[in-house]
């Protein structure tokens, strides 16, 4: 049976316009988090959605998002990663119509789990097209920085276009937007990519890895989603987490005995590229904070729209682009990944630390803003690295699952935050509210829900400095030597470190 080949492949003279639609297929991706999310109210009003079922038009798509990550990251690498790319984006177009199109609940859910599913395949092709398409090391740190900035500032972007297209126009352009988006990229895409090659013999499947890894994270990812209204200690989330532990654990070992394993153990073991995951899985959490619980504060407490919330997101996205885009596109060849990851998730633990005193007659210009910058530029820090050392010293042919492996860390990293901060910031409204029982008013129900976000605050910025320390003392790929016939330094491969 014929293997993949580790060799690097011919440049792409076209690579460079390649990005462009490649950053467009994320950034549709990242955008149809958060863009679903500002539709939500009028969606549920439109189709007669009842509040206990609206949470699954979100669930839905991130359980099949979260879940067949990795099988479609070895899809991509087994029948070609162009090929898997228009696949994705053309399902995505068509899944989106769907949901657009729905007129009852179960439609627009059908269509929310195939957007999820398409993504799946869409997400890894992604990163890994950068991957093998840019190996000089000044390039690929400049496409890994643009990579970076959308990923980790695209669900800002997703709130303001969200609130514009329900509020000038109707919610279900916040799905038909994606049509001519995935279309166009498709198109162009086509054209300027390199033509897959074909390897004989080389799609043969772990299928128990598939069932295991599948089940697994749909346990995990569908236990923390119901955790924010269940609680932690119900039996339903302390089972669903329990078994997802267990068949991930099964998943594991069936990995390590397997002679073509979904993961291959080799992916995740590198230092460098694990605590890469590491760090793309431990920063969405800051994120996550930050976009939940300020959405909360600026619309509940101050009162603002929803356009008027994703247009006060703006400036953070500024800040990532400067950090990914501006800072750390430059560093990356020049210094080891760590000396940027760890820095960056400092400072997003400082911007977090910041909204920990808010109140509620805070500034925005003094309570919010300066928060926005120092989380937006340390993530710009963090991210631009991590998604380039997530793929950095794997053989082409591992390219899609080591992607794959990355996004799945962000998925459940934002799950697991998610549920972990919001009920950490339940509990901390529950006790405010408990002790101003005898002189409840407006305010003090306001008051009360800061005190919660002030919580989940504080959690948050400590799990972002562990981090910090964490790959700081894990990260070990060593200072990018310099070749000396060229005036670029050359990164060692991951391995080497």
């Amino acid at each position: 049976m014929s293997q993949p080949s580790d060799a690097p492949p011919q440049a792409n003279p076209r690579r460079w316009l390649a990005l462009v639609f490649i950053g467009l297929a994320q950034l549709m991706i990242v955008l149809d988090i958060t863009i679903v999310n500002i539709a939500l109210p009028s969606a549920q009003k439109d189709l007669g959605i009842s509040d206990g079922d609206r949470q699954w038009v979100i669930t839905a798509y991130t359980l099949a998002f979260g879940s067949l990550l990795l099988l479609g990251g070895r899809i991509a690498d087994y029948t070609g990663r162009k090929r898997t790319f228009l696949i994705g984006l053309l399902g995505f177009a068509g899944a989106s119509a769907l949901g657009g199109a729905a007129s009852g609940f179960e439609v627009l859910l059908a269509a929310r789990a195939l957007q999820g599913a398409f993504a799946a395949l869409l997400a890894p092709s992604a990163l890994s097209l950068l991957a093998v398409n840019f190996t000089e090391p000044r390039e690929r740190a400049k496409a890994f920085g643009i990579f970076g900035a959308i990923a980790a500032g695209g669900g800002a972007i997703g709130l303001v276009v969200g609130g514009l297209l329900t509020e000038y126009l109707d919610w279900r352009w916040c799905l038909y937007v994606n049509v001519p988006i995935a279309v166009a990229a498709a198109a162009v895409s086509w054209s300027v990519l390199p033509t897959d090659t074909r390897v004989e013999g080389r799609a043969r499947f772990d299928i128990p890895g598939v069932v295991l890894a599948v089940c697994g994270l749909v346990a995990v990812v569908y236990g923390c989603s119901e955790a924010e209204s269940e609680g932690w200690d119900s039996r339903l989330v302390t089972g669903l987490l329990i078994l997802g532990a267990v068949l991930l654990l099964a998943f594991v070992m069936v990995e390590r005995s397997v002679a073509r394993p979904l993961l291959p153990p080799r992916v995740v073991a590198d230092r460098t590229r694990g605590s890469a995951y590491l760090a793309v899985g431990l920063s969405v959490v800051g994120m996550f904070a930050m976009f939940l619980f300020l959405t909360y504060y600026m619309q509940i407490v101050k009162g603002y729209s929803a356009l008027l919330t994703g247009v006060a997101f703006l400036p953070m996205t500024g800040a990532v682009l400067i950090g990914a885009g501006g800072v750390a596109s430059r560093l990356i060849p020049k210094v080891p990944p760590r000396v940027l990851v760890a820095p960056g998730l400092l400072i997003a633990a400082i911007g977090v630390v910041l909204l920990v005193p808010l109140d509620v007659d805070s500034s925005y210009a003094a309570g919010v803003l300066p928060a926005e910058l120092l989380v937006g530029f340390g993530m710009g820090l963090v991210m631009a690295p991590s998604m380039n050392y997530a793929t950095h010293g794997v053989g082409a042919g591992d390219a899609g699952v080591a992607s794959a492996t990355v996004n799945t860390a962000q998925q459940i990293g934002g799950s697991i935050g998610t549920a972990m901060l919001n009920t950490i910031a339940t509990s901390a409204t529950s006790d405010y509210m408990a002790s101003h029982a005898r002189r409840m008013t407006p305010r003090t129900a306001k008051a009360g829900l800061v005190e919660g976000f002030s919580h989940a605050f504080v959690v948050s910025s400590s799990i972002l400095v562990g981090a910090a320390v964490v790959v700081a003392l894990l990260m070990n790929t060593p200072r990018p030597v310099r070749d000396p016939g060229t005036k670029d330094a050359t990164p060692l491969p991951a391995h080497l470190g």
